[in-house]
């Protein structure tokens, strides 16, 4: 009875060992069966071109661009001494400037007063058109505009068509471009600079840092 015993423990053993060692697959599952699938392995592409990043590499390679803006020229200098005080290189950063061309209308004034305005706003109205009033300051008002164009061509052209509708006193003018208006980007921001700039909220920056946006 003892020696059966003994028979059977060691015969238990080898089983065990067996299947530990993985003998007995595909009839037996080895242990760990489901945590090692080295069909992953057989799909890889081109593994040789991973690379583990050590922190301070990886902290470079995740670069986005980002920008604040518009300003007036009289804060944009204000905004960039605020980045500086936060760390951020003047080389960091760029500043994208636009200067809007001025516009060409054909127009109508100016008025002497309101009633002259309104007075002319009746008469063109029942040609059919709707003036867009235009409102101090400035050297064209009080005045009205009947349309808005790019170029002085374009203006003249609108305005020999408006002739031949009864418009008697309009004329081709120019109103002065708006001021230019300034952002600041910083096209490949690291994770560290990411945390500066978007750290700068008003009061330090009038206008706080966001992703870039595609613009004309």
């Amino acid at each position: 009875m003892l020696r059966a015993a003994v028979v059977l423990i060691i015969a238990a053993n080898l089983l065990f060992f067996a299947w530990a060692r993985g003998w007995l697959a595909p009839v037996v599952a080895p242990p760990h069966a489901g945590e090692r699938e080295p069909e992953r392995l057989a799909a890889q592409v081109r593994p040789e071109l991973v690379r583990v990043l050590p922190p301070e590499a990886a902290a470079t390679a995740r670069v986005v661009c980002l920008e604040a803006g518009p300003f007036a020229d009289a804060d944009v200098g204000i905004a960039e001494a605020a980045m500086l005080g936060a760390g951020v290189p003047a080389t960091a950063w760029r500043r994208d400037t636009t200067a809007p061309p001025p516009a060409w209308l054909v127009y109508m004034g100016p008025f002497a007063d309101a009633a002259a305005l309104r007075a002319k706003q009746e008469e063109v109205r029942r040609l059919r058109l709707e003036p867009e009033e235009l409102a101090p300051p400035g050297d064209l008002a009080p005045g009205l505009v009947l349309s808005r164009h790019t170029t002085k061509d374009a203006a003249e052209a609108a305005l020999a068509q408006l002739t031949q509708r009864g418009v008697r006193t309009a004329r081709v003018a120019t109103l002065p471009a708006p001021p230019p208006t300034h952002w600041l980007r910083v096209a490949r921001a690291d994770v560290r600079l990411q945390e500066r700039l978007l750290s700068l909220r008003p009061p330090a920056l009038a206008l706080p840092f966001a992703a870039c946006e595609a613009r004309p």
